[in-house]
Protein backbone atom coordinates (compact mmCIF):
# COMPACT_ATOMS: atom_id res chain seq x y z
CA UNK A 1 0.00 0.00 0.00
CA UNK A 2 1.00 3.46 -0.74
CA UNK A 3 2.18 5.68 2.22
CA UNK A 4 3.41 9.20 1.25
CA UNK A 5 6.06 10.59 3.30
CA UNK A 6 5.10 13.49 5.77
CA UNK A 7 6.89 16.84 6.05
CA UNK A 8 7.32 18.74 9.18
CA UNK A 9 3.46 20.32 8.89
CA UNK A 10 2.72 16.77 8.71
CA UNK A 11 1.11 17.21 4.86
CA UNK A 12 2.00 14.19 2.66
CA UNK A 13 6.10 15.75 0.89
CA UNK A 14 5.43 16.06 -2.54
CA UNK A 15 9.03 13.46 -3.67
CA UNK A 16 6.53 10.08 -3.87
CA UNK A 17 5.37 7.07 -5.76
CA UNK A 18 4.85 7.89 -9.46
CA UNK A 19 5.57 11.68 -9.44
CA UNK A 20 1.92 12.36 -7.29
CA UNK A 21 1.39 14.40 -4.44
CA UNK A 22 -0.63 13.27 -1.88
CA UNK A 23 -2.95 15.51 -0.18
CA UNK A 24 -2.98 13.82 3.04
CA UNK A 25 -1.25 11.50 5.70
CA UNK A 26 -2.21 7.83 6.21
CA UNK A 27 -4.91 7.73 3.28
CA UNK A 28 -4.97 5.89 0.31
CA UNK A 29 -4.85 8.31 -2.81
CA UNK A 30 -5.21 6.67 -6.65
CA UNK A 31 -2.69 8.24 -9.07
CA UNK A 32 -4.17 9.08 -12.72
CA UNK A 33 -2.15 6.60 -15.12
CA UNK A 34 -2.40 7.21 -18.68
CA UNK A 35 -1.08 3.39 -19.80
CA UNK A 36 -2.84 2.13 -22.53
CA UNK A 37 -1.16 -0.91 -22.96
CA UNK A 38 -3.72 -3.94 -23.08
CA UNK A 39 -6.84 -1.75 -23.00
CA UNK A 40 -9.20 -2.28 -25.39
CA UNK A 41 -11.41 1.27 -26.47
CA UNK A 42 -14.11 1.54 -28.25
CA UNK A 43 -15.19 4.37 -30.26
CA UNK A 44 -18.41 6.05 -31.84
CA UNK A 45 -18.19 9.07 -34.51
CA UNK A 46 -21.06 10.72 -36.01
CA UNK A 47 -20.97 10.98 -39.78
CA UNK A 48 -22.89 14.43 -39.41
CA UNK A 49 -20.76 17.37 -39.31
CA UNK A 50 -18.00 15.01 -41.06
CA UNK A 51 -14.82 16.93 -41.12
CA UNK A 52 -15.59 17.95 -37.65
CA UNK A 53 -16.08 14.59 -36.63
CA UNK A 54 -12.92 13.12 -38.81
CA UNK A 55 -10.13 16.25 -36.55
CA UNK A 56 -11.76 14.63 -33.53
CA UNK A 57 -11.35 10.97 -34.54
CA UNK A 58 -7.54 11.53 -36.08
CA UNK A 59 -6.09 13.55 -32.33
CA UNK A 60 -8.23 10.68 -30.31
CA UNK A 61 -6.61 8.04 -31.91
CA UNK A 62 -3.21 9.28 -32.15
CA UNK A 63 -3.30 10.34 -28.53
CA UNK A 64 -4.63 6.35 -27.64
CA UNK A 65 -1.69 5.08 -30.03
CA UNK A 66 1.22 7.78 -27.91
CA UNK A 67 -0.64 6.21 -24.65
CA UNK A 68 0.11 2.68 -25.84
CA UNK A 69 -3.50 1.76 -26.62
CA UNK A 70 -2.32 -0.75 -29.78
CA UNK A 71 -4.55 -0.10 -32.68
CA UNK A 72 -6.02 -3.85 -33.28
CA UNK A 73 -7.25 -3.14 -29.71
CA UNK A 74 -8.99 0.17 -31.04
CA UNK A 75 -12.62 -0.38 -32.35
CA UNK A 76 -14.89 2.28 -34.23
CA UNK A 77 -18.04 2.16 -35.54
CA UNK A 78 -20.07 5.28 -37.46
CA UNK A 79 -23.21 6.09 -36.88
CA UNK A 80 -25.50 9.19 -38.99
CA UNK A 81 -25.40 11.93 -35.82
CA UNK A 82 -25.22 12.43 -32.58
CA UNK A 83 -28.82 10.74 -31.49
CA UNK A 84 -27.38 7.56 -32.55
CA UNK A 85 -24.64 7.46 -30.66
CA UNK A 86 -25.89 6.63 -27.28
CA UNK A 87 -27.94 3.29 -28.61
CA UNK A 88 -24.22 1.77 -29.98
CA UNK A 89 -22.19 3.08 -26.71
CA UNK A 90 -24.96 0.81 -24.87
CA UNK A 91 -24.68 -2.55 -27.16
CA UNK A 92 -20.02 -1.88 -26.86
CA UNK A 93 -20.71 -1.56 -23.07
CA UNK A 94 -22.92 -4.75 -23.13
CA UNK A 95 -20.84 -6.77 -24.99
CA UNK A 96 -18.36 -6.85 -22.02
CA UNK A 97 -15.11 -6.29 -24.87
CA UNK A 98 -14.28 -3.19 -24.20
CA UNK A 99 -12.40 -1.22 -21.06
CA UNK A 100 -13.30 2.32 -22.30
CA UNK A 101 -15.70 4.19 -24.86
CA UNK A 102 -15.41 7.67 -26.76
CA UNK A 103 -18.34 9.70 -28.23
CA UNK A 104 -17.44 11.66 -30.89
CA UNK A 105 -19.60 13.99 -32.34
CA UNK A 106 -20.52 17.81 -33.61
CA UNK A 107 -23.71 19.88 -32.56
CA UNK A 108 -23.72 22.88 -33.90
CA UNK A 109 -26.27 25.72 -33.44
CA UNK A 110 -28.05 26.30 -36.16
CA UNK A 111 -31.85 28.40 -36.14
CA UNK A 112 -33.81 26.07 -34.88
CA UNK A 113 -34.37 24.33 -30.97
CA UNK A 114 -33.25 21.43 -32.89
CA UNK A 115 -29.76 22.18 -31.29
CA UNK A 116 -30.71 22.11 -27.48
CA UNK A 117 -32.79 18.83 -28.40
CA UNK A 118 -29.75 17.23 -29.77
CA UNK A 119 -27.15 18.38 -27.17
CA UNK A 120 -29.23 17.34 -24.10
CA UNK A 121 -30.83 13.84 -25.38
CA UNK A 122 -27.18 12.82 -26.74
CA UNK A 123 -25.48 14.01 -23.36
CA UNK A 124 -28.19 12.22 -21.08
CA UNK A 125 -27.96 9.36 -22.95
CA UNK A 126 -24.17 9.11 -22.84
CA UNK A 127 -24.21 9.70 -19.19
CA UNK A 128 -26.64 6.73 -18.45
CA UNK A 129 -25.10 4.30 -20.25
CA UNK A 130 -22.33 4.85 -18.33
CA UNK A 131 -23.74 4.43 -15.26
CA UNK A 132 -26.01 1.80 -16.12
CA UNK A 133 -22.98 -0.22 -17.60
CA UNK A 134 -20.10 0.88 -15.27
CA UNK A 135 -18.19 1.09 -18.45
CA UNK A 136 -16.36 4.41 -18.75
CA UNK A 137 -17.83 6.70 -21.86
CA UNK A 138 -15.46 10.29 -22.60
CA UNK A 139 -17.98 12.73 -24.05
CA UNK A 140 -16.18 14.00 -27.38
CA UNK A 141 -19.90 15.66 -28.80
CA UNK A 142 -18.57 19.38 -29.41
CA UNK A 143 -21.50 21.12 -28.81
CA UNK A 144 -20.64 24.97 -30.04
CA UNK A 145 -22.21 27.75 -31.87
CA UNK A 146 -20.10 27.92 -34.94
CA UNK A 147 -18.32 25.86 -37.09
CA UNK A 148 -15.34 27.68 -36.31
CA UNK A 149 -15.46 27.11 -32.63
CA UNK A 150 -15.92 23.43 -33.39
CA UNK A 151 -13.10 23.30 -35.58
CA UNK A 152 -10.94 25.50 -33.11
CA UNK A 153 -11.88 22.60 -30.19
CA UNK A 154 -11.49 19.09 -32.19
CA UNK A 155 -8.00 18.75 -31.79
CA UNK A 156 -7.43 19.16 -28.22
CA UNK A 157 -11.03 17.51 -27.43
CA UNK A 158 -10.15 14.41 -29.57
CA UNK A 159 -6.81 13.86 -27.49
CA UNK A 160 -9.00 14.69 -24.07
CA UNK A 161 -11.03 12.10 -24.65
CA UNK A 162 -8.11 10.09 -25.36
CA UNK A 163 -6.49 10.67 -21.71
CA UNK A 164 -9.92 10.51 -20.08
CA UNK A 165 -10.57 7.29 -21.86
CA UNK A 166 -7.20 5.34 -20.61
CA UNK A 167 -7.28 7.20 -17.15
CA UNK A 168 -11.17 6.24 -16.12
CA UNK A 169 -10.27 2.42 -17.37
CA UNK A 170 -7.11 2.43 -15.31
CA UNK A 171 -9.29 3.79 -12.46
CA UNK A 172 -11.90 1.55 -12.31
CA UNK A 173 -9.65 -1.56 -12.62
CA UNK A 174 -7.57 -0.07 -9.69
CA UNK A 175 -11.34 0.39 -7.88
CA UNK A 176 -11.71 -3.30 -8.43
Amino acid sequence: MFRPKANEAGRAAPENEGGSMARFDRIREIAPRLEGRGLAVGVVMSRFNQDICEGLLSACVDRLQQLGVAPEAITLATVPGALEIPLVLQRMAASGRFDALVALGAVIRGETYHFELVANEQGSGITRIALDAGVPIANGVLTTENDDQAIARMQVKGRECAEAAVEMANLLKDLA
